[in-house]
């Protein structure tokens, strides 16, 4: 079983519609969306779910007002003044350290599990799908990272599948590392911009750091093909294997609006060369 990761530096570079397309080629898979922040693979795959359940991304306190004295002891050492004037506590301020309740001599603080959000098994019509939904201003991405992925292996290896295909966050915070370990190929979608060559910059060292084996797209490389060219040349000084480069697409956009996956979309030369793309991806793997 392979795990494949599809992420990029930044937003917008087409890494959820390179995913879709791996998503609708690939044989055997488990499919992981593991951008909890700001879900949008669900958008082209249509996931019909099947189990739910909720994610506790830490703790939070109340205060029993019947047992309150507002002796002010837990104000004194909340480091996150989540205590309010009228002896509330203000759940986005409060970060769950638990330390009041501690200090507090009449036990007047209960500390409960937050709930952060949901996490979702699903089906689609191109195999089993584990994603979620974090909520509002919620914390523990990375935390809901590992959790999903852990779920995808578990029905991987219970169905013998192939592949896990796993559309990762952008950026290269927290969640970003937690879709990154362990995996076998890192595939990072970039664009021809000198914003999309610095956050790719940032994916390279993040990779090389886990000791994870990376190839780049290049997409919408026509735009800019001078930039193309340099962000090539650049990757071959670091040893980076530029694996493909995909052409700007009005049919590519279209797919997305209709809320399709590209290759299911479209059987035009484009598909053609995209699976031709994948092709080489899964040979470069060495099942």
């Amino acid at each position: 079983m392979k795990q494949i990761l599809v992420i990029s530096g930044k937003g917008g570079t087409g890494k959820t519609f390179f995913a879709g397309c791996l998503a609708v080629s690939l044989p055997n898979k488990v499919i992981v969306d593991c951008d909890v922040d700001a879900a949008n693979l669900h958008l082209i795959l249509h996931p019909k779910i099947e189990q739910s359940f909720e994610f506790i991304g830490g703790k939070i306190a109340f205060i029993d007002k019947d047992k309150c004295t507002t002796c002010e002891a837990c104000k004194e050492v909340c480091q996150f003044s989540a205590i309010t004037e009228d002896f509330q506590i203000d759940e986005f301020s409060c970060e769950g350290c638990t330390i009041c309740s501690y200090v507090c001599p009449t036990s007047a603080i209960i500390i409960e599990d937050r709930i952060s959000g949901n996490y979702f098994i699903s089906n689609t019509d191109y195999g089993k799908m584990v994603h979620a939904r974090l909520g509002i201003a919620q914390e523990n991405s990375g935390k809901l990272v590992t959790k999903l992925r852990e779920i995808a292996k578990e029905i991987a290896e219970m169905n013998g599948a192939d592949f896990i295909i796993i559309d990762g966050p952008p950026g290269v915070g927290c969640p970003v590392m937690a879709s990154m370990t362990g995996v076998d190929l890192v595939l990072a979608i970039t664009e021809p911009t000198v914003s999309g060559f610095h956050d790719l910059k940032r994916v390279i060292d993040l990779a090389k750091h886990f000791k994870v084996e990376m190839k780049v797209i290049i997409n919408k490389y026509d735009l800019n093909p001078q930039m193309s060219k340099h962000i090539a040349y650049e990757l071959e000084k670091l040893n980076i294997k530029m694996i493909g480069m995909i052409p700007f697409s009005e049919e590519i956009l279209a797919s997305i609006k209709a809320g399709i996956p590209f290759l299911k979309f479209s059987k035009s030369k484009l598909s053609k060369n995209i699976e031709k793309l994948i092709y080489k991806i899964v040979d470069s793997l060495q099942l």
